[in-house]
């Protein structure tokens, strides 16, 4: 399945390509085999870039925090929210290179009482300054007691950054709620009785690994 966001960036790649294609048949017949390969090779990997594998979450729950997104863990830490939260958090970021799904969902359901998008630098995902100088955008949920805020993060080669959230919406959890291209990193701010159930340099999957288990 092939997400919305990559439906115009493959209709104008196989258009370019097809026209590219004839140029090269009639000017240089001998290199279209190779013009084939490469080419072919390039636009595979855009229908891969652009994959939206189908995934339910069997039991819809706040009580357990779903990955929002494919990627391996590179920071685990406390840390302060300066934000909106403006409070001690534990974070978790998972980095997604340009061979992960890049997909976004809701970590959990409930209701966005703040989603703000912000310009900046295109660091390198893993670098620690990405997370407050990079192109982002900081969404916030609150569901019951709790308030967790998502931060989806461009990286050096991400040049778009899309949520479709807004504030006062009502989501649910593993629905889209964005995508992000090319290399990247979402942060998540958990509450600090979340108890955290990945390790460092673990791959994850959205709506397929739990990050944290809340107490009930």
């Amino acid at each position: 399945m092939i997400h919305k966001e990559g439906f115009k960036t493959l209709i104008y790649s196989l258009t370019l390509f097809v026209i590219l294609g004839s140029f090269v048949y009639f000017l240089f017949p001998k290199f279209l085999i190779p013009y084939i390969v490469v080419f072919g090779g390039l636009y595979l990997f855009l229908i891969s870039f652009f994959r939206n594998p189908k995934r339910l979450i069997s039991e819809v729950t706040n009580d357990l925090i779903y990955a929002p997104a494919d990627g391996k863990i590179v920071v685990i830490e406390e840390t302060e929210e300066g934000e909106y939260l403006k409070d001690q958090r534990k974070m978790v970021s998972i980095f997604m290179s340009p061979l992960n799904v890049h997909v976004n969902r809701n970590p959990v359901s409930g209701k966005v009482i703040f989603s703000k998008y912000h310009e900046g630098k295109y660091l390198p995902a893993w670098d620690p300054k990405a997370s407050l100088e990079n192109e982002r955008t900081s969404v916030v949920y609150e569901f019951g007691k709790y308030r967790l805020m998502m931060r989806q993060i461009a990286g050096a080669l991400a040049k778009r950054i899309v949520c479709y959230l807004k504030e006062g919406d009502q989501v649910v959890q593993g629905e889209d709620m964005g995508f992000i291209k090319l290399g990247s990193r979402v942060d998540l701010y958990l509450p600090l009785d979340a108890e955290i159930m990945v390790s460092l340099e673990q791959k994850v999957k959205g709506n397929k690994t739990v990050i944290a288990k809340l107490p009930q």
